[in-house]
């Protein structure tokens, strides 16, 4: 019972320091210069590094946005690359100020590790790839198969509920790093894939032959895909919830990178309070007043973003679906700011 106590009275303490910790996080990064931003290993579309070394992706922008909104420069960034497994640590230890690589919001995180997500900027969930040599055209029909997945994420959970609700036999081959899964399942270590359906058109770009391979249908969970922040910091929390409601009300106002100077000059109050013509919204975040002005400038809309990255004119050719406008057939939606 003493050893419980003081384990227990341990967790405390360390749960206050990560708070005291993390309360003042604009002030260091404004001192740093920069924001830290953890990212993927590298995954096409969402956070990848070209050959020199620059970073670019869906997530990557995220973070991009909020360099906007607090320093007017989005490229006052440096990137962290982690694994699943090492992307919670980083981010509670300070390691890095924002954590924007594909990470799912589920109670557990949200709730019993001190984190806090910031919103959705990718709706997604998971599914299979598999060889088309296979002749598989469903997921129901894999009863027997060996399948890859990444260690510390929620697919591990996910593929053993789906096997196990359909009665379906099945071997789970689990690695640390996203390159792993890949390799092995490209050398038929395994049959089957999983992952969320985005990251599966992302991988597919780092097999051999991708054209051999291809996405079954099935969809067997909801994996809503976010930026990350500690708790207990409501500034830097709300910096970053509204650097990316930002980028969503400019698609829906129509403002873009290419307009935004001249979408200035526009009588419609909700263009007016988005890029700081009209009250003093950066204020309250502590901020400059144009700082979703700078995020649209520098960064561009949600719509620009998706296209740019991972949209139906790239490699991955992801059509917008449930992240298109909710005004538009989607899901995705923002807050209003006024």
């Amino acid at each position: 019972m003493k050893a419980k106590l003081l384990s227990a009275a341990f967790g405390a303490a360390l749960s206050v320091t990560a708070v005291n910790a993390s309360a003042a996080t604009l002030d260091d990064v404004k001192s740093k210069g920069f924001i830290q931003c953890g990212v993927s290993q590298g995954l096409p579309g969402f956070s990848q590094p070209d050959s020199s070394g620059n970073w670019s992706g869906l997530d990557v922008d995220v973070c991009r946005a909020v360099a906007a909104a607090v320093f007017g420069d989005a490229g006052k960034v440096k990137y962290t690359p982690l694994s699943a497994k090492e992307r919670f640590t980083a981010l509670s230890s300070g390691e890095i100020d924002i954590l924007s690589r594909n990470t799912t919001w589920t109670a557990t995180r949200d709730t019993q590790l001190g984190l806090n997500f910031a919103g959705v900027n990718y709706y997604d969930g998971q599914g299979f790839m598999v060889r088309k040599e296979l002749g598989v055209s469903s997921a129901l029909e894999l009863s027997g198969a060996s399948v890859c997945t990444q260690t510390g994420t929620t697919t591990e959970i996910n593929a053993t509920d789906y096997f196990t609700v359909n009665k379906m036999e099945y071997e789970l081959v689990a690695f640390e790093k996203n390159d792993e899964v890949v390799a092995a399942y490209d050398s038929g270590r395994c049959e089957v894939l999983t992952s969320d359906a985005s990251q599966l058109y992302s991988l597919r770009l780092k097999l051999t032959d991708p054209n051999v391979h291809v996405v079954l249908p099935e969809i067997i969970s909801k994996e809503p895909l976010g930026p990350v922040v500690r708790q207990g910091d409501d500034q830097w929390f709300n910096i970053v919830r509204w650097s990316f409601s930002a980028m969503v009300n400019a698609e829906e106002l129509g403002v873009t990178s290419e307009n935004v100077d001249e979408m200035k000059k526009s009588e419609n109050p909700g263009i007016k309070r988005l890029l700081g013509v009209e009250g003093n919204f950066g204020e309250g975040l502590g901020i400059p007043n144009e700082w979703a002005y700078n995020i649209v400038k520098h960064v561009g809309n949600y719509g620009e973003s998706f296209d740019k990255h991972v949209g139906p004119e790239t490699s991955l050719g992801i059509a917008r679906g449930v992240n298109a406008l909710w005004s538009k057939g989607g899901v995705m939606y923002a807050p209003p700011i006024r």
